[in-house]
C-alpha cells in the first residue's frame, strides 16, 4: 500500500509544478526597463561596426560638401533660411532638382554644431545616428505598451501588450532595410522624422490619459521638430487620430482637440515651408537621374503614359512588400534603369494592384472594428502614400530608406499575429499565459538572429563610397546612376599612389560601368565627362576629347568638361610632342587648349617650346612672354624667355633675362641642366 500511494503522490505534485512553469510570467518578461535596455543593446550590436566608417552617398549634400554645415554655429542662419540643398550647389536655383523643393533644416542644423564640436570627423555622427536610432525603437515600444494596456496603465501591462510591444519594436530594431538610414549619416533625416513624431503621439497618449496639457504642448512641438527633419511626418495629421480612434474610446470631437496641437505645427512649418521655397510646386524636372518617369523617344526623353507611370509605381509597392519580407537583396539605388518602365499586362504589376487594393479595404474594415492588423495596414498605407510618387515625384523609382516610417506597420502587425497564434486555442478573454507564448519567443529569437546577422553583414558595404558603389553595381546593374558612381569612384582611386600598379584595370574597369551608363541613359553627361576623365588618365587623348565634345553637346554651359578638355588638349600636345615626337600634332592640340584657356601658364610654356623646337622664334617669343607676365617672379619662366631669345639671335635680349633669372635663383642653370 505504502509503495502504491508514493507515486499518487509524486503524480499529483508533478501536474501542478508543471503549470506554474507554465503560467507565471517571469520578473525579465514584465520589465520594462530590461525590455528598453535590451532594444538599445541589440540596436548598438547590430550597428557597432558602423561607428569607424566614413563619409559615403548624400552625406556630401548636408555635411562635407555644404558650404553652410561646414561653417558651423555661424551657418545655422543660412541652412534655416534656403532649401536644403542649397548649401551643397552653392549656386542659386541649381538646388531644385525635385519639384518642390526641399526644406528640411533640422537635421543639417545637427550636422552644423558637429563640425562646430567635433569637427569634420564621421566618427560622431555615426555613433549619434545609432543612438538616435535606439531612442526611436525604445519610444516606439513604450507607445505600442501604452496602446496596448488598459486605461495606458504600463505597471501592469497585460501578456498581450507586452508581446506585441516586443515583437515589433525588436522586429524593427534588427530589420535589415533599415541598414540604409542608419549606416548612411544623411539618413538620419529619417531617423529624427520618426523619432520626433513617435514621441508626440507617446506624449499625446500620456496627456490623455493623465489628463495633462503641458504633455500636449510637448508633442506639438515634438511634431514640428519631425517636420523639421523631413517632410513626410506630415502623415501623421492622418496617424494621430487613426491612433485615438483604434485604441482608445474617444469619440469625434475628442479627436479633433487632440489632434489640434499637430494641425498647429503643421500650419506654422507649412508657413516657414512656403515663404522660403515658395507656393509653386515647379515644373517636373527634365532629367531622367532626378525624374524617373521619362523615357526616350527618338532623341528625346518624354513623359511616361499615365498607364506606364502607374504600372512602374505599382510594381516598386510590391518590391517594398518583398524586401519587408525576404530582405535581400539590399542596395542603395534603384535609379533608372534598374526598375524598368512597366505595363498593367505584367502580371508583377496585377498582382501588386490586387494586394494593395485588398489591403486597403481589409485595413478599413477591421480598422472600423478597431483591430490592431487593421490599423497596422492603414499605418503602412498613409505613410508610405507620401513617398510612392503617387502624390509627387520623390526623384526616385524607390529607395530602401522610403519605407522606414511605413515598415512600423508591417513589424506591429508581426507582433499582433505572433500573439494570437500564442492565444489560438484560448476563447473569450483568456489571454496566452507564458507557457503559450514561449514557442512565438522562440520563433522571434530566430528571426532576430538572421536579420540583424543580415544587417550588421550589410553594415560592411557602407565603409565608404568605393565599396558601396562597387558592391551595389552588381546588385543594381541597370542602373544609370550606381554604374557612373561606380566608375567615378574607380577613377578617383585609381590615381592614388598606392594604387599605381592597378590603375590601368581600375580605368579600364571604370571604363566599362560609364558606357552602360549611357547605354541606359544616352543622355547622362556627368557619364560622358568621367569617361573624358578616365580616358585622359589611360593617355588615349583623343577618346577624351571625343567624350568631353558630346558632354558639350548635351549642355553647352557644362564648366567642368571645359575646363577638362582644355587640360586634355594641353595634356595630348605635350604627350605629341616629347613622347610622339609629332610637332604638328602637338601644336594642334596645344594651340586648341590656348583658344580654351589662353591664361593658362603651363599651355603658354608648351606653345613656346613647341614653336622653339619648330624654330619659329618670332611665336616661342610670343608665347614665353604670355608665360612670364603671369608669373614675373618665376626664374624659369624669364629663362625660358631668354632661351628663346637666345634662339632667335638676339643675344642682347638673351643676356638680360637670363641676368633676371639668375638674380631670382642662382642655381637656375644647373637645376635645368639636372632636368635635363
Amino acid at each position: 500500500m505504502a509503495n502504491q500511494r508514493k507515486p499518487k503522490k509524486h503524480q499529483s505534485i508533478s501536474p501542478k509544478l508543471q503549470k506554474n512553469n507554465s503560467t507565471i510570467q517571469p520578473d525579465w518578461f514584465g520589465n520594462v526597463r530590461l525590455h528598453c535596455g535590451i532594444i538599445l543593446a541589440l540596436c548598438f550590436l547590430i550597428y557597432s561596426n558602423t561607428i569607424t566608417h566614413e563619409y559615403t552617398l548624400d552625406d556630401a549634400i548636408v555635411i562635407y560638401d555644404n558650404e553652410f554645415t561646414m561653417q558651423g554655429i555661424s551657418g545655422i542662419d543660412e541652412l534655416l533660411s534656403y532649401d536644403t540643398f542649397r548649401g551643397f550647389f552653392k549656386v542659386e536655383g541649381k538646388e531644385n532638382l525635385v519639384a518642390g523643393g526641399r526644406y528640411r533644416p533640422l537635421t543639417p542644423i545637427m550636422f552644423a554644431l558637429g563640425i562646430e564640436f567635433f569637427g569634420k570627423t564621421p566618427v560622431i555622427n555615426h555613433f549619434m545616428n545609432i543612438v538616435y536610432y535606439g531612442l526611436t525603437c525604445v519610444i516606439l515600444y513604450l507607445l505600442l505598451l501604452k496602446l496596448l494596456s488598459p486605461q495606458g496603465n504600463t505597471t501592469k501591462a497585460p501578456t498581450r501588450a507586452i508581446l506585441i510591444s516586443l515583437i515589433a519594436a525588436l522586429i524593427f530594431t534588427a530589420h535589415p532595410i533599415h541598414t540604409e538610414v542608419v549606416a548612411n549619416i544623411k539618413g538620419r533625416d529619417e531617423i529624427i522624422t520618426l523619432l520626433g513624431s513617435l514621441a508626440a503621439l507617446y506624449f499625446s497618449v500620456r496627456a490623455y490619459f493623465e489628463k495633462n496639457i503641458v504633455l500636449h504642448v510637448l508633442a506639438g512641438v515634438l511634431f514640428f521638430c519631425g517636420l523639421l527633419a523631413k517632410e513626410n511626418a506630415i502623415t501623421f495629421l492622418a496617424i494621430v487620430p487613426l491612433t485615438f480612434f483604434v485604441f482608445t474610446k474617444v469619440n469625434f470631437k475628442q479627436i479633433i482637440i487632440l489632434t489640434t496641437p499637430y494641425v498647429t505645427a503643421a500650419g506654422i512649418f507649412l508657413s516657414i515651408r512656403f515663404s522660403i521655397l515658395g507656393l509653386e510646386i515647379g515644373e517636373p524636372v527634365r532629367e531622367l537621374m532626378n525624374n524617373p518617369f521619362l523615357k526616350l523617344v527618338g532623341n528625346q526623353y518624354v513623359d511616361f503614359s499615365f498607364s506606364e507611370k502607374m504600372a512602374t509605381i505599382f510594381y516598386t509597392l510590391l518590391e517594398y512588400l518583398r524586401l519587408l519580407i525576404v530582405p535581400h537583396p539590399l542596395t542603395h539605388d534603384y535609379y533608372p534603369r534598374q526598375v524598368d518602365i512597366m505595363s498593367f499586362g505584367n502580371w508583377q504589376v496585377i498582382l501588386s494592384v490586387l494586394i494593395y487594393v485588398s489591403m486597403g479595404v481589409y485595413g478599413l474594415i477591421r480598422t472600423l472594428k478597431k483591430d490592431p492588423i487593421g490599423y497596422g495596414i492603414l499605418f503602412f498605407l498613409i505613410t508610405l502614400s507620401i513617398v510612392s510618387n503617387i502624390v509627387f515625384s520623390v526623384g526616385t523609382n524607390m529607395g530602401e530608406r522610403f519605407i522606414f516610417m511605413p515598415s512600423l506597420g508591417f513589424c506591429l502587425i508581426l507582433g499582433v499575429l505572433g500573439y494570437r497564434f500564442s492565444n489560438r486555442k484560448n476563447t473569450g478573454k483568456v489571454q496566452a499565459n507564458y507557457g503559450q507564448i514561449k514557442p512565438v519567443l522562440g520563433i522571434l529569437a530566430i528571426f532576430l538572429v538572421l536579420f540583424s546577422a543580415k544587417s550588421f553583414t550589410r553594415n560592411f558595404v557602407w565603409k565608404d563610397n568605393f565599396t558601396l558603389f562597387t558592391t551595389d553595381v552588381h546588385t543594381s546593374p541597370n542602373s544609370a546612376k550606381v554604374r557612373n558612381s561606380a566608375g567615378g569612384e574607380l577613377i578617383a582611386q585609381s590615381i592614388k599612389p598606392e594604387n599605381e600598379s592597378k590603375k590601368t584595370a581600375m580605368l579600364n574597369e571604370a571604363i566599362g560601368h560609364l558606357k552602360e551608363a549611357i547605354r541606359i541613359h544616352p543622355g547622362f553627361k556627368n557619364a560622358f565627362l568621367l569617361l573624358g576623365n578616365a580616358n585622359n588618365y589611360l593617355k588615349n587623348f583623343e577618346e577624351s576629347i571625343r567624350f568631353y565634345n558630346q558632354a558639350l553637346i548635351l549642355d553647352p554651359n557644362y564648366q567642368e568638361a571645359k575646363n577638362n578638355l582644355s587640360i586634355t588638349y594641353r595634356e595630348a600636345g605635350k604627350f605629341f610632342g616629347e613622347q610622339k615626337g609629332d610637332l604638328q600634332k602637338a601644336l594642334e592640340n596645344l594651340n586648341k587648349a590656348y583658344d580654351m584657356k589662353p591664361d593658362d601658364y603651363e599651355t603658354l610654356r608648351l606653345l613656346g617650346v613647341a614653336y622653339g623646337i619648330g624654330q619659329n622664334n618670332s611665336m616661342a617669343i610670343d608665347f614665353f612672354t604670355k608665360a612670364m607676365n603671369l608669373k614675373p617672379n618665376d626664374a624659369d619662366a624669364i629663362f625660358n624667355l631668354g632661351t628663346a631669345y637666345f634662339q632667335s639671335g638676339n643675344q642682347e635680349k638673351a643676356t638680360e633675362y637670363f641676368d633676371k633669372a639668375k638674380a631670382i635663383n642662382p642655381n637656375i642653370e644647373q637645376e635645368r641642366s639636372q632636368r635635363r
